[in-house]
């Protein structure tokens, strides 16, 4: 059999469907069906428009936040607790044990360890000059 290999940079969602199902396939062979379903915490204003909000999943009884945005005038009313106990609530409920993330050393990392998440690793100079880290907890139920 000949390969052919191409580098690109459109990003075209049914090419990864095709490129990531022979993972998933030997993925869920090893550790069984990852029961991936999205998970998301939608924020609007008094106009129904999209202001905020959390993007993430649950798979493997861990929910993943890929990402929270609190919208700037309700930061500092407990707008960001709010959405987390959303989300941490349904990751429960969706039989999940724990939660991981990652945020950069200028964001929110003081706010993601009061609620208890703590450090697992980190990426120096990600971007150049600062750090990416990666906090997880453990959630109950």
């Amino acid at each position: 059999m000949t390969f052919t290999y191409e580098v690109t940079d459109a990003g075209d969602a049914n090419v990864r469907k095709q490129i990531v199902a022979p993972l998933i396939r030997f993925n869920e062979s090893q550790a069984g069906p990852n029961d991936f379903r999205a998970l998301a915490v939608v924020v609007t204003d008094d106009e129904g428009a999209v202001v905020g909000g959390l993007w993430g999943s649950t798979a493997y009884g861990w929910l993943h936040v890929d990402l929270l945005v609190v919208p700037e005038a309700a930061r500092g009313q407990g707008a960001g607790t709010r959405i987390m106990d959303l989300a941490e609530a349904e990751a429960v409920a969706r039989g999940c044990h724990g939660a991981w993330l990652d945020t950069f050393d200028f964001q929110a990392r003081p706010f993601y360890e009061k609620r208890g998440y703590v450090r697992f690793g980190e990426l120096p100079d990600y971007p150049a000059g600062h750090t990416r880290i990666f906090l997880t907890k453990k959630l109950a139920g």
